[in-house]
């Protein structure tokens, strides 16, 4: 059972995202918050898998909040999918740096935001090519110059074989097919990298990806 909290600081979209939850058999809703400070407290008082957070919300807002969800240990099973009306280069950029492991927008249709939940309660990222297009070239302009090889030294050659193809946007399938080995052997090279890496998620393993300039433009 998915635990899943929601925070949005307009009543009606909240309770709208949390009856479609609930309507899940998978999935249960252990908490609502109207402001990012009552989403953080929330999430340490019920530990969910994941948080539905709006990026805009009064006190505290949702990128904040997650930047301190996302850093605390007793919530570090939990994670973080960010909802929002602006698609926006920020945001998105902002959102990933704070450590969420995901990027929809509200008028996401019903069964792909139940599908964005599972996909990140899974420990993947939630990440649409278009999305990492864009996180690619903002990167490569802001990021400062630092050798890759410094930081993923700890790697295979296979392990960073694979995290470059993660960055890229590519699923577990799509590298499986272009390296030839199997989706599970893919599963396992990425698990590996979270690891030795020491990210939460496969969202971070992408962000360290553009921020050291391990993945270029084209």
């Amino acid at each position: 059972m998915i635990r899943v909290l929601v925070a949005d600081d307009h009543a009606p979209v909240r309770q709208a995202f949390a009856a479609l939850v609930d309507s899940d058999d998978g999935m249960r809703v252990v908490a609502e918050a109207a402001t990012g400070q009552e989403a953080i407290d929330r999430a340490l008082a019920t530990a969910p898998h994941v948080v539905l957070m709006d990026v805009r919300m009064p006190l505290v807002d949702g990128l904040a909040a997650t930047r301190r969800i996302c850093a605390e240990f007793a919530l570090r099973h939990t994670r973080v999918l960010v909802l929002t009306t602006f698609d926006l280069d920020e945001y998105v950029f902002e959102a990933l740096r704070a450590g969420a492991s995901g990027f929809v927008l509200k008028d996401i249709p019903p069964e792909d935001l139940l599908a964005a939940i599972r996909v990140v309660a899974a420990g993947d990222a939630l990440l649409s090519p278009r999305v990492t297009r864009r996180l690619i070239t903002r990167f490569a302009a802001v990021a400062r110059e630092t050798d890759a090889g410094e930081v993923f030294d700890c790697l295979t050659a296979r392990e960073r074989e694979i995290v470059a193809l993660v960055a890229r946007g590519l699923s577990n399938g799509e590298i499986a097919e272009r390296l030839v080995i199997s989706p599970l052997t893919v599963k396992t090279h990425v698990s590996h990298a979270i690891t030795k890496l020491g990210c939460r998620d496969r969202a971070q393993v992408v962000t360290l990806a553009f921020q050291h300039r391990l993945v270029r433009p084209e």
